[in-house]
């Protein structure tokens, strides 16, 4: 126990000094830019959304703690980290910054959806009284679902009225919105509208990415174990980070329907946020950072 608390408090401290150096970089970089009175707003807070990107990126491979969760290859550090990190407000000159880092892998891609767990997409979309026309719709979305030499094989109209939406993988939130708003017009489900799907599901290419369990929230281990929101807050509230099955403390059916999901235990991913307030200019910057491989996916910006 003493040994873990050692550990736990070298952590924090990495934790602290990592947060100092990203607040004296940001500071020294907006104070650059400060004086670029002639370019205009939105433009100078691009090229500050720039500069900030550039060195968190810096900050992030350089990182001891970082590099230590990769060392230790076991989920205890990297959840110090997170739980240590989760949101660094910074007040800088005439600038507020906001920098959130959660797992990466803490959702679930909604392009892992296959034949062989597409039941239990069906079945968590029906518990939030959601039509089972809404899964034909999304496998309308993703070209896996198509026969090889196949084409306008297609549960739905949804490209006869969105002929330019990308149809290989559901890319990102905003094809999400299109869809549901298809849905939502073509079925009259009312029910969608109340849906918010973002504690669910990412976007990923990749549909073998792993869920990490020890950031899942409730609504993501209803999918994954078939079970109910009061069965999914108790597993949630249990002691983390687990390391093995066994902690979860599932029954056999749990277990069963697990299986149909990747998951582990320990994903080296983060998601990083940086929020920026400016005057009257908001912006956002956010991307996944591979520790492992030390390196930055899935940029978005946000102004």
């Amino acid at each position: 126990m003493a040994h873990r608390s050692s550990r736990r408090g070298i952590a924090l401290l990495i934790t602290l000094m990592f947060v100092i150096v990203i607040s004296v970089a940001i500071g020294y970089n907006l104070m650059q830019v400060k004086n670029a009175s002639h370019i205009v707003q939105k433009e100078k807070m691009l090229y500050q959304n720039s500069m900030i990107l550039e060195d968190v990126l810096k900050i992030l491979k350089n990182s001891q703690e970082l590099q230590s969760v990769v060392d230790d290859n076991t989920s205890e550090n990297l959840f110090v980290f997170l739980s240590s990190s989760k949101l660094i407000p910074l007040e800088l000159p005439s600038t507020h910054v906001e920098i959130s880092i959660t797992s990466a892998r803490a959702k679930l891609n909604i392009n892992a959806l296959n034949r062989k767990n597409e039941p239990y997409f069906r079945e968590f979309f029906a518990h939030l009284m959601i039509g089972n026309s809404y899964i034909d719709v999304l496998k309308d979305c993703m070209s896996k679902f198509q026969a090889k030499n196949e084409y306008n094989n297609y549960n739905s109209v949804i490209f006869d009225e969105n002929p330019y939406l990308f149809r290989e993988y559901i890319a990102s939130k905003q094809e999400l919105d299109i869809i549901n708003n298809f849905y939502l017009n073509e079925y009259g489900d009312e029910n969608i509208k109340e849906l918010d799907l973002s504690k669910v599901f990412r976007f990923s290419a990749d549909e073998n990415e792993k869920v990490d369990l020890n950031y899942a929230s409730p609504e993501v281990l209803m999918l994954l174990l078939d079970t109910t929101k009061e069965r999914a807050d108790a597993i949630y509230a249990l002691p983390k980070p687990f390391s093995s099955l066994k902690e979860l403390q599932l029954n056999e059916n749990e277990k069963r329907t697990l299986s149909k999901f990747s998951t582990s235990f320990f994903e080296p991913y983060v998601h990083i946020s940086i929020e920026m307030k400016k005057d009257n200019v908001n912006s956002t910057i956010s991307f996944d950072y591979d520790i492992k491989q030390k390196k930055g996916s899935n940029f978005v910006f946000d102004i």
